[in-house]
């Protein structure tokens, strides 16, 4: 009899790697690069069917970059990419996004080790071998020493829960899960688009240009400043080009990842005028500049953020013709400590007679029905329902993963009360288990490309040093997640971020305990975990490698 084994017990065998990696977007890809050059065996799981992670999936009308200007919001590490690509606007759109990834992906052949189309369904820890088993949507089995999350802060869809909404029998679509094939046509359609996150204030323009008539059913106000858009100027390139590694390290130190030279200049040490003289300046050019580059106080001190959300109101008031749809527009938290929104016309469009704005504040959703929505003033009649609703944010994704732990722990079990982590990167219990933008790490407040990078970095430096020791699993040490965590929530109580209600806290999800996970200090945090790797890795755990 053959010893050689069945095709149906050889197709079960596990692909073995050295790493596994979950998601195919800034993050994921960047990952792939510098595991593979370190020589490490990686291969990376996407469950869409190109690369570019959110990019991929956030097709809707108007999805654009909001932080920070092209050509800065790339990949760092690679001269030739940043010199042969060419950015054709300032805020570049998602189809140019996307476009810049595809390139990036051919460019340094990542392809031959990303499997699209595949989405990791569990992920359990082996103590015994001190490997992962990771199972996946195709029913393939593998096997791996380390998985990195690369899964995307800004992934998983919220889906709301509204009496009815089961029920509605016209077109339904998440911005967060727009068709593939851009498909989406609103000529001739009564459109309702629900939210107006960044998404919703992005797309609300677009579609209101389009459709028969558009209702907005606008459960918070956003303080929006234009983005300023326009063709990328050729010299302003050139420039960028001459000057990269100046402007690559100056992106490292700047609180938020940004390449401009934040102010040293309080709100309280000018005028009234001269205040206004300034956020004018900045209104005008347009980007986050006007929050980040005006003044030094905006996000600690609350007399010096009301001057700007004051302004804003102000460009609200003038702008909208109704006074009392202009009321309803106006937000009424510390401006900034949401994520800050950039626009094309959004408070125009409500100058529009196709447009209506239902504040659910005043005039709530009682139900949808097959034919519309229903709120406390009656009925709005609909063909379509665009849910701006955005994402269960930061850790929404890991927990639909849910991978099991040391004795079996759950991530779910382990992060019921506390999204605790060890800088961001780790999880205890979850040894060889590493996060890119994980919570309480810089992430969303971050340059995120440029935040991934010096993350992954950091991973794959963590793991040759690991089998450089001769170890075979790394883990934080008991106590040393509360230790940082209550870093993480000192650097927070510093600014105003924590005093609103946010997708930064999981407000937005019912259930979803509060707990503002972001580490406020981006350049302060990158420099801890530089400071945690030359000292051998404190805080960690190490076990030798088990005998095979």
């Amino acid at each position: 009899m053959s010893s050689t084994a069945s095709p149906s017990t050889a197709a079960q065998a596990a692909i073995v790697l050295d790493v596994v990696v979950i998601g195919a977007g800034f993050s994921g890809m960047y990952a792939l690069h510098t595991l593979r050059e370190a020589g490490l065996k990686a291969r990376v799981y996407d469950e869409a069917h190109n690369v570019g992670g959110t990019w991929n999936w956030n097709r809707y009308p108007g999805a654009r970059v909001d932080f920070p200007v092209a050509p800065y919001y790339c990949y760092t590490f690679s001269d030739e990419l940043m010199n042969e690509f060419d950015w054709p606007e300032r805020q570049p759109d998602q189809a140019t996004v996307l476009k810049y990834l595809n390139f990036v992906a051919d460019r340094m052949d990542l392809r031959r080790d990303i499997e699209l189309g595949t989405r990791i369904t569990g992920a359990t820890y082996d103590e015994a071998t001190q490997r992962w088993r990771v199972g996946t949507s195709r029913g393939t089995r593998l096997d791996a020493q380390f998985v990195v999350c690369a899964s995307g802060a800004l992934s998983t869809a919220n889906m709301p829960k509204i009496p009815g909404i089961e029920t509605f029998a016209g077109e339904c679509y998440h911005t967060g899960r727009w068709p593939q094939d851009d498909s989406v046509d609103f000529t001739g359609k009564r459109v309702a688009v629900l939210g107006t996150g960044s998404s919703g204030v992005q797309s609300i323009p677009h579609i209101a240009r389009q459709c028969q008539h558009l209702t907005v059913l606008q459960r918070t106000p956003q303080y929006t400043v234009p983005a300023g858009n326009k063709p990328v100027d050729p010299d302003f390139v050139a420039n960028a080009r001459a000057t990269w590694p100046e402007i690559k390290q100056r992106m490292r130190v700047t609180p938020f990842g940004s390449p401009f030279l934040a102010s040293t200049v309080k709100a309280s040490e000018h005028t009234p005028e001269q205040r206004r003289e300034v956020y004018e300046k900045f209104w005008q050019v347009g980007g986050f500049n006007i929050v980040i580059d005006t003044y030094c106080d905006l996000f600690t001190d609350q007399f010096a953020n009301e001057t700007l959300a004051e302004f804003v109101r102000d460009k609200i008031r003038s702008t909208v013709k109704n006074p009392d749809t202009a009321r309803k527009l106006l937000p009424n938290y510390l401006i900034g400590t949401k994520r800050q929104i950039l626009d094309e016309g959004y408070y125009d469009t409500y100058n529009r007679d196709n447009v209506t704005l239902v504040d659910l504040r005043e005039d709530p959703i009682l139900e949808f029905y097959p034919g519309g929505v229903r709120t406390k003033s009656g009925d709005h009649p609909i063909d379509m329902l665009v849910l701006a609703t955005g994402f269960d944010a930061i850790t929404g994704t890991l927990q639909r993963l849910n991978p099991r732990g040391r004795g079996g722990v759950t991530l779910n079990e382990c992060w019921k009360d506390r999204f605790n982590s060890y800088l961001g990167i780790s999880i205890p219990r979850f040894p060889n288990l590493f996060m890119i933008h994980g919570p309480e790490s810089p992430g969303v407040l971050f340059n995120m490309p440029l935040g991934a990078e010096m993350e992954s970095d950091w991973i794959r430096d963590c793991i040759l040093h690991l089998r450089a020791q001769g170890k075979g699993a790394i883990e934080p040490a008991p106590g040393v997640d509360a230790a940082y965590g209550a870093e993480v929530a000192e650097f927070a109580r510093m600014t105003l971020f924590e005093q609103t209600e946010s997708w930064y806290t999981g407000a937005n999800i019912p259930g979803k305990h509060r707990q503002f996970a972001v580490h406020v200090a981006g350049p302060l945090y990158f420099q801890k975990i530089r400071e945690v790797a030359a000292q051998g890795y404190t805080g960690f755990v190490m076990e030798p490698a088990a005998t095979a």
